[in-house]
């Protein structure tokens, strides 16, 4: 089973957009896929709830903020969306049950400072210095053509992690968030697919 954690400390970062993207990617290609929302907003469940039935299926892994719960054994994937300023204690119990961790981060240099802190959480915990789980950062909102992603390359030297990716903003982001359905359901190979987020895809099923 994958289990896949998307997270980073700051409120509107992208990680629901992620998360979900992740989801459908996976059920397109057949596998039992479970999303978590860890959220008490829970914007990852409320857009399960509004996806539509002749897409690929997706289930709820019914988690609450209060008690960690492991998804169902038949899973073949666990994606888990997390809240803002997931730290301490609790940070440290989902990382001792995940094998990566995503972590989105705009080029705004408010953003950056404000993951610095988790960085150094991440680098901190026993999983994650033993090497059981494996961190990759995805620009959000970011054109690998400006001098914002270069800002974002030097901050992130500082913690040797690498940029995956980077997904440039978009409005069928907006509506995926509105009806449950994602560019995957849409147009699977699509350039801006293939080009955005296939280094993402690629590190997610790649091993150790």
């Amino acid at each position: 089973m994958r289990k896949i954690m998307v997270a980073n400390p700051k409120g509107g970062c992208g990680k629901s957009t992620l998360s979900v993207h992740i989801a459908s990617w996976f059920a397109r290609h057949d596998e039992i896929v479970y999303l978590g929302d860890l959220d008490r907003q829970q914007s990852s469940r409320h857009w399960l709830e509004a996806r539509p039935e002749n897409l690929a299926t997706i289930k709820h892994w019914d988690i609450s903020a209060d008690e960690f719960k492991l998804p169902p054994k038949h899973c073949n994937v666990a994606i888990l969306d997390t809240p803002a300023g997931l730290h301490g204690k609790r940070l440290k119990e989902v990382l001792n049950e995940v094998d990566k961790v995503v972590v989105p981060v705009s080029s705004s240099r408010f953003d950056m400072l404000a993951t610095r802190e988790f960085f150094e959480e991440l680098a901190a915990t026993k999983a994650v210095r033993k090497e059981r789980v494996d961190i990759g950062v995805v620009g959000m909102r970011v054109d690998v053509r400006t001098h914002a992603y270069a800002q974002l390359l030097e901050f992130l030297k500082e913690f040797d992690l690498p940029v995956v990716t980077c997904i440039a903003q978009s409005q069928r982001y907006l509506q995926a968030a509105d009806t449950g359905v994602t560019i995957f359901d849409n147009d699977l190979n699509s350039t801006a697919v293939d080009i955005q987020w296939r280094p993402l895809l690629n590190w997610l099923v790649s091993r150790h």
